[in-house]
C-alpha cells in the first residue's frame, strides 16, 4: 500500500498551520511551524502572486486529507460516498472521516496522533464491541464501544497520551480512562468538530 514517507512536518509548514501529525512534538517549542511558519522548499519565503480560486480550493482539500492521514483515492472515495447521502455533502464528508476508527482512537486520547493510532490498531491493540479490529479505516456506528485490549493496557504510549488529554472531551464521544474504553455515541455535528478547514471548498473543487 502506498504511504507518505517524507517529513510530516513539511506538510504542516506547507499548510501554514499545525496538523498535529507528529504526536507530542506538536505540543512543544520544537514544532517546526513555531520556528518556520513559511512553506518548505527554496521558494518558501518568496512572495508569490495571488492564489487562484482553484488554488484555494486545492489547499483546503490537501489540508483535510493530510490532517486525517488519507491518500487521494481514499479521500475521493469518502467524498463520493458523502455525495450520495442526504444533507450537505461537505458535512457528510467530515462525519464520515471522523467516524474512522483511527480518528476516534486519537480523539479518545489513546494515541497522540492519528499515525500512532493507526499503529495501535494495526498491531492489534484495539477492540471494538468485543471484537479485535486491525483496520484503521473501519467506520464506527453510533453505540460502538472501543477498548484497549487487556494485554495492552500497560503500554506507555497510551498512558502518556492520556496525560495530555486531561479534561478535553467531545460531545459525540464518552471515555472511561480507568478501563481505557470509550463509546462512539453519535455522528458529530459539524459545528462540534475542531477542524480548521472549509470543506465546502472541497465540494466545489470536486464539482468542477
Amino acid at each position: 500500500m502506498a504511504r507518505y514517507t517524507d517529513s510530516v512536518c513539511k506538510l504542516c509548514r506547507r499548510e501554514r498551520q499545525k496538523l498535529f501529525l507528529k504526536g507530542q512534538k506538536c505540543y512543544t517549542e520544537k514544532c517546526p511551524v513555531e520556528v518556520r511558519s513559511y512553506p518548505p522548499g527554496q521558494h518558501g519565503q518568496s512572495r508569490r502572486a495571488k492564489v487562484s480560486e482553484y488554488g484555494i480550493q486545492l489547499r483546503e482539500k490537501q489540508k483535510i486529507k493530510r490532517l486525517y492521514g488519507l491518500l487521494e483515492t481514499q479521500f475521493r472515495n469518502y467524498f463520493e460516498k458523502a455525495n450520495k447521502q442526504k444533507g450537505r455533502t461537505g458535512e457528510n464528508l467530515v462525519k464520515l472521516i471522523e467516524s474512522r476508527l483511527d480518528n476516534v482512537v486519537f480523539r479518545l486520547g489513546f494515541a497522540s496522533s492519528r499515525k500512532q493510532a493507526r499503529q495501535l490498531i494495526r498491531h492489534r491493540h484495539v477492540i471494538v464491541n468485543s471484537q479485535l479490529v486491525d483496520i484503521p479505516s473501519y467506520l464506527l456506528m453510533p453505540g460502538d464501544i472501543i477498548k484497549i485490549k487487556d494485554k495492552s493496557k500497560q503500554l506507555d504510549l497510551v498512558h502518556n497520551s492520556l496525560k495530555r488529554v486531561k479534561d478535553h472531551t467531545y460531545s459525540w464521544l464518552s471515555i472511561d480512562k480507568a478501563s481505557l474504553s470509550g463509546t462512539f455515541i453519535q455522528l458529530p455535528d459539524r459545528a462540534d468538530v475542531p477542524l480548521n478547514a472549509n470543506e465546502q471548498l472541497v465540494v466545489e473543487l470536486y464539482s468542477k
